[in-house]
C-alpha cells in the first residue's frame, strides 16, 4: 500500500506499531510527523471526531461461508429464533448466511443498533448489534474466523453462540471458553471486595479514552472509603500494573477485552466498571449476566 501511495506522488510512512482496532488509531503518531493523511487499513470507523483526516479501507474477505454455516445447522438444531453476526471482514456475506439460515427454516434477526457502520457487525467491545436482538433470539451464529468475536458475543448478550468459522471449514460452540471466563471474574470480584486501595486505568488509546469513566469511579471508591488512584496508560499491561506493588486492584475504563480475556496473566484483579460496581454492592452477579460484562455505566 506504501509504494501505491507514493505513486501519486506523496511520502508515505508506514506505523509499524501494533493496531488493535479502530479504537486505536495512530492520530497523534500522524500528528507527531505531521502527516496530511491517515491511511486505516483493515476495519470500519468508530468515530467522526479525528484529529487527521482519514480514510478506512475495510478489508472485506473473498471467502465462501455457505459451507461453515451449514455445517453450524446441527448445532444451531436445538433453537428456531437465531440472531446472525459477523466481523466487517463478512458483513458483505450476510445475506448468503440469513438465506442458508432461513431455508433450514430458521428464524433469523440481525441488529442494526447504529452504532456500528453495517447491520449484524460486532467489534472487539462493542456487541450493541447482537445486544439489539438478543430478546428476540434463542442462539447466536457468528460468522467469522477464531472464537474472540464469538465469546464477547455470547458475555454480552448470555446467549448460546455458534462460530461458523469460512476459514477452516468448520462450526463450533463457545460455551466452555465462556464459562471459563465467567469463572474467572467472579473470582476476581471476590478477590477484589477484600481490597482497599484501588488502581484506575484510564486508556490513552484514541478510541478507549474514558476519562469522565474514570473519575466516576474514583468518586465511588471515595464513597466506599477506598483509595483511588488514577492510572494513565497506552498499554495495559501486567509489567506496567506491577510498578504499583501497594495497590491491590485495578478498574480498568480502556478496553474491556483486557480484563476479561488476559485476566490469567495478571496478578491482582482487572475488573470492568460494570464488576466494580458488584464489588461496591450497587449491582450483583446476577443483574451484571443480564446487562452484559461490556456496556458502560456513566
Amino acid at each position: 500500500m506504501a509504494s501505491a501511495v507514493e505513486k501519486t506522488g506523496a511520502l508515505a510512512v508506514v506505523s509499524a506499531d501494533p493496531c488493535y482496532g479502530a479504537c486505536d488509531m495512530a492520530f497523534q503518531d500522524a500528528q507527531s510527523i505531521g502527516a496530511d493523511l491517515l491511511v486505516h487499513y483493515g476495519h470500519s470507523e468508530m468515530t467522526h471526531l479525528e484529529p487527521v483526516p482519514t480514510i478506512y479501507f475495510e478489508a472485506k474477505a473473498v471467502v465462501s461461508v455457505k459451507g461453515a454455516v451449514k455445517k453450524a445447522l446441527s448445532l444451531l438444531k436445538p433453537w428456531k429464533n437465531i440472531g446472525l453476526v459477523t466481523t466487517v471482514q463478512h458483513v458483505d456475506m450476510l445475506g448468503e448466511a440469513r438465506q442458508t439460515l432461513l431455508k433450514a427454516g430458521k428464524s433469523v434477526a440481525v441488529g442494526d443498533a447504529g452504532r456500528m457502520k453495517h447491520a449484524g457487525q460486532v467489534v472487539g467491545c462493542d456487541y450493541s448489534n447482537a445486544k439489539a436482538v438478543a430478546q428476540d433470539v434463542e442462539a447466536f451464529l457468528f460468522v467469522g474466523g477464531g472464537r474472540f468475536h464469538a465469546i464477547g458475543v455470547a458475555l454480552a448478550t448470555a446467549k448460546p453462540t455458534v462460530v461458523a468459522d469460512p476459514y477452516e471449514g468448520r462450526a463450533y460452540l463457545v460455551e466452555s471458553e465462556v464459562k471459563k471466563i465467567l469463572k474467572q471474574r467472579l473470582a476476581s470480584i471476590n478477590e477484589a471486595k477484600q481490597a482497599v486501595e484501588f488502581g484506575v486505568l484510564i486508556g490513552l488509546k484514541s478510541g478507549q479514552k474514558r476519562l469522565d469513566e474514570a473519575l466516576w469511579i474514583k468518586k465511588k471508591l471515595g464513597e466506599a472509603r477506598k483509595k483511588a488512584t488514577l492510572l494513565a496508560l497506552r498499554e495495559v499491561t501486567p509489567e506496567a500494573l506491577m510498578q504499583f506493588p501497594t495497590i491491590e486492584a485495578f478498574v480498568n475504563t480502556a478496553c474491556p477485552r483486557i480484563s476479561l480475556d488476559d485476566a490469567s496473566r495478571f496478578l491482582k484483579p482487572v475488573l470492568t466498571v460494570n464488576e466494580m460496581l458488584v464489588v461496591l454492592g450497587e449491582s450483583t452477579w446476577e443483574e451484571l449476566l443480564q446487562r452484559g460484562l461490556f456496556e458502560g455505566t456513566s
